[in-house]
């Protein structure tokens, strides 16, 4: 199933596109899926893992060739978005994905030249891991309520705070930080930092224990005086909410993407059980009851695909797509779910035991409708645009 080719699915998809998918689905069969169980145990993706997926050119598909890229679009982010979902370890999906799509286009976006060349290369090449360092304890989908803070002291910057739930917290390399830089009040000036791994006064606070998505390290960060040089700003000074706002779009198609190869995934795995398991002299799949139930799940995850896709398209078009990157997170955290539930219930007993990959699966699950704005937050959004 959900392997129909995509200039057949969806007219604006090149024969580019399709090559790609391809070439991400072989590694994942071929380097991820044998050996992903490690990770879930080490609590981490190894880094020579993501130099290789940066040999390969997966790091970097939305950059132009002059750093490494492959000058793509977002149509491709939502490919790749899809495909490491579809490798049923959430964890290794957002270890990347925080990489490519959440962490290092702010660089991108608000970059100068020179901190662009300085770092994009090693970027795209997996030299570099980037996490990006938003959420914290009271703030999380209300950036207005950000506690850390920046000040000027000199010819730079000193920050102070704590940042919570931070993807790739512990391993990163390079972290794009925000802070209050605005006078007491003004919630929305704040502003973005690069911060490298080793700057005095930055230190991995602890390390976080998860219900799911175990091979992604995931950290609380605390900055204690960290100064840093004032080449260390990212974009403009107090204009970082709008930068973080800008960068939720992208976001937010990202994860919609995931979680439908997430739950695309979880069908398949459920057909092959359905199909081979027999209960009371014939298999579960002449039990209309379960046929009818993965058969209307696959209906709203192709609805749901559909909607991801076609946005993304629109804004590789530059179309204004905040409404529908709203609905996309909304409707496909909840599906995920949804889905994972029933592909639980279909395995019964065997659902829940860990060998299985659907109990893996429906753990990493649970954090879509949080993760990235939680679907209360999303559907808010999408109320403000109807009238």
């Amino acid at each position: 199933m959900f392997d129909t080719p995509l200039t057949t699915a969806f007219p604006f998809f090149t024969e580019e596109h399709e090559l790609f998918r391809r070439a991400v689905r072989r590694f994942v069969r071929e380097q991820v899926e044998p050996v992903a169980d490690a990770w879930e145990e080490a609590g981490q993706v190894p880094r020579e893992l993501l130099r290789r997926m940066g040999e390969l050119g997966f790091l970097g598909i939305r950059y132009p060739a002059e750093h490494g890229g492959s000058g793509m679009d977002t149509l491709a982010t939502a490919v790749l978005a899809e495909e490491l979902g579809r490798s049923s370890y959430g964890g290794f999906a957002v270890t990347v994905l925080v990489h490519t799509d959440m962490a290092s286009p702010h660089l991108w976006h608000a970059g100068t030249p020179a901190q662009q060349a300085r770092y994009l290369p090693d970027i795209i090449a997996g030299r570099k891991i980037c996490a990006v360092a938003m959420t914290e304890a009271d703030a999380g989908s209300d950036l207005q309520g950000m506690r850390t803070t920046a000040r000027r002291d000199g010819d730079g910057w000193v920050l102070d705070g704590r940042k919570m739930f931070i993807t790739n917290g512990v391993h990163g390399d390079l972290y794009f930080v925000a802070a209050k830089t605005g006078a007491p009040g003004r919630g929305r000036d704040i502003s973005m930092f690069i911060v490298e791994k080793g700057t005095p006064g930055f230190s991995v606070a602890r390390p976080l224990k998860k219900h799911g998505w175990l091979s992604s390290d995931t950290a609380e960060l605390m900055f204690d005086q960290c100064r840093l040089p004032a080449d260390a700003l990212l974009g403009q000074e107090n204009m970082g909410f709008y930068a973080l706002v800008k960068n939720l779009q992208n976001e937010r198609i990202v994860l919609g993407a995931q979680a439908m190869g997430e739950a695309a995934r979880a069908i398949e795995l459920a057909l092959d059980w359905v199909t081979q398991r027999k209960a009371f002299g014939a298999t579960l799949w002449d039990k209309q009851a379960l046929r009818h139930k993965l058969a209307w799940r696959a209906s709203q995850v192709e609805a749901v695909r559909a909607l991801v896709y076609t946005t993304a398209w629109r804004d590789a078009q530059g179309q204004q797509v905040s409404r529908e990157v709203s609905m996309i997170k909304a409707l496909a955290g909840t599906l995920v779910n949804e889905v994972l539930y029933d592909c639980v219930q279909v395995h019964g007993g065997m659902g829940y035991m860990r060998e299985c990959a659907i109990e893996r699966m429906a753990r990493d699950a649970r954090v879509q409708a949080i993760g990235g704005g939680a679907t209360e937050v999303m559907l808010e959004e999408v109320a403000k645009r109807m009238v």
